[in-house]
């Protein structure tokens, strides 16, 4: 179980855009300042891309892939081409460790899933309560 986990680290069911965004960049050696100045936006727009609290426009999603050397799709959808297989590991972990690691990126998938759920449901009543 763990491994087919390991194999699919930032796919869609595992990570975020923003853990992506900060696998590649961390992959590609820049900190977030030094991507925030190459694309041309204030550092706290990095710090929010990475959150997942926003999302780049299509020409510096573009420019992003470019800079990190990572495809658009990869860092969308975690799926394709042009991606980072697994996070580099300095040292390996104990299977304990890992498994701790695997439960709580799949906690943080739950939540992530039921908070785009609330914002759907909430959009809903809004529009119910506008219209009565």
């Amino acid at each position: 179980m763990v491994s087919d986990t390991v194999t699919d680290w930032y796919g869609a069911d595992t990570a975020t855009f923003g853990d992506r965004v900060a696998a590649a960049r961390e992959a590609a050696g820049m900190t977030q300042k030094q991507l925030a100045k190459r694309l041309g936006v204030k550092l706290p727009t990095v710090r929010g891309w990475e959150e997942d609290l926003s999302e780049p426009r299509a020409n510096k999603l573009s420019m992003m892939a470019g800079l990190l050397n990572v495809s658009i799709v990869w860092l969308l959808t975690g799926e394709g081409e042009g991606g980072l297989s697994h996070p580099e590991e300095e040292e390996e972990l104990s299977p304990d460790i890992n498994a701790l690691l695997v439960e709580l990126r799949d906690v943080k998938t739950q939540i992530n899933t039921s908070v785009d759920r609330l914002g759907r449901l909430e959009k809903k009543l809004r529009a119910r309560l506008k219209g009565e």
